[in-house]
């Protein structure tokens, strides 16, 4: 059984929503059924539940998705990551209108959380070693920030879905970063976001354009968001190798650039 929490961190964000993973202990890197082309856009082989939290539970810990928008807008991320084999929390902001810095804090507060004191039915399920964030807009940005500001070396990898930042340069981030944006995102154009975040990140790196995609496509399930999540996390998380084709070659119609220094 995997879960899958109302709360900060999974790869998490959107606009302003947010989520984060952690892996699940295990002897071996190798957790659930193994990759295909076919099964990679889809749930993997683990059931999974879902539970609640309240605002009273994680207010201090709270991260946002898409600007005025809340985490029900890109739930679908939730279980089809927890499916994969990873512990999952999706959160609320404080505010709607947070700025990425507090957004990031708040989904390193939501890890923190899950490892430390959340109900013994996760905890028990969590391996606090391995740690990812990933978000949507102003959720991408602040999966940035909560990159750049973990000093534990916990927190493992990232994936931003068109991510929003004032802040262009992060070459203070080191851990592997997938970012996912819109050919046609007007919010946080990819020409003066996506790309320059990409280019700026010292550490392993893809970037993938969706061709024609709008600053919304993290609110709508999709197979090469899907693809980029599941097999980002597993490879960087889990360190299964299994996942690593899967990281590379995004090509095809739906694809309008791909870049990478990991393949």
């Amino acid at each position: 059984m995997r879960t899958i929490l109302l709360r900060l961190a999974v790869v998490l964000t959107l606009m302003g929503g947010g989520v984060a993973a952690v892996a699940t202990p295990a002897l071996a890197d190798e957790i659930g059924q193994a990759p295909t082309a076919a099964n990679i856009t889809g749930n993997g082989s683990f059931a999974t539940t879902s539970t609640s939290i309240s605002s009273l539970v994680t207010r201090s810990q709270r991260h946002l998705p898409p600007l005025i928008a809340t985490w029900s807008s890109l739930s679908w991320i939730g279980p089809r990551l927890s499916s994969w084999g990873f512990v999952v929390v999706g959160i609320e902001t404080n505010s709607l209108y947070d700025q990425p810095g507090s957004r990031g804090s708040q989904l390193l507060a939501a890890l923190n959380w899950a490892v430390n004191s959340s109900p013994t039915t996760v905890r028990s399920r969590v391996d606090g070693s391995r740690r990812g964030v990933a978000g949507h807009s102003m959720g991408g940005g602040g999966t940035l920030e909560a990159l750049a500001a973990d000093t534990s070396g916990l927190v493992k990898a990232g994936v931003p879905l068109a991510p929003w930042n004032s802040d262009k340069t992060w070459n203070n981030v080191s851990e592997p970063v997938l970012i996912v944006g819109g050919q046609a995102d007007t919010i946080a154009p990819v020409a003066t976001h996506s790309v320059p975040f990409y280019n700026s990140l010292a550490g392993p790196k893809t970037y993938v354009e969706l061709t024609g995609a709008s600053h919304f496509f993290p609110q709508s399930s999709n197979a090469t968001t899907s693809r980029a999540l599941v097999s980002w996390f597993k490879r960087w998380l889990n360190q299964d190798s299994r996942f690593t084709p899967f990281t590379c070659g995004f090509s095809g119609a739906a694809v309008s650039s791909f870049r990478t220094n990991a393949c």
